[in-house]
């Protein structure tokens, strides 16, 4: 896929993901690790147990856009994220399903072979309940 591919009101439905305690508490250690992600028997956890880290929950999610979303031959990686919610806890065993949609397309002027996307991507539960939403750009080559 290439720039052409991502048109405005496309949305890609992308293969869930989901994390185990160990998981989530092993990327907390190394990254976040405050107490309600890293301890399953913290007293009075504000969560009732231990939820991943949002940066986890990120970390998931590119997994997933990784897979299904960005394309290896025209994919040339992103200058940021305009905004970034986490909307509710990941819990273990979670399985979280993704789904971008694109906002924007924009050929580069100073670079033709070349765009920009932008997209919102949300992430969802199980039950439905969105957990994470996000609006990122992403640079992307022209059809050759």
């Amino acid at each position: 896929m290439y720039l052409e591919d991502y048109t405005v009101g496309r949305v890609f439905t992308l293969d869930p993901v989901s994390a185990t305690q160990d998981e989530i508490i092993e990327f907390a250690r190394q990254f976040d690790p405050q107490p309600f992600h890293v301890d399953p028997d913290l007293p009075n956890n504000p969560f009732g147990g231990v939820i991943a880290s949002g940066w986890h929950t990120c970390a998931l999610t590119m997994r997933s856009l990784v897979a299904g979303y960005f394309s290896p031959e025209s994919s040339l990686g992103s200058p940021g994220i305009d905004e970034i919610r986490w909307a509710a806890p990941v819990r273990p065993g979670d399985q979280l399903s993704v789904t971008a949609e694109i906002l924007e397309n924009r050929r580069s002027v100073s670079k033709p072979d070349r765009g920009i996307i932008r997209g919102r991507v949300t992430v969802t539960n199980q039950d439905g309940v969105v957990v994470l939403t996000l609006v990122a750009l992403n640079l992307i080559r022209a059809r050759p």
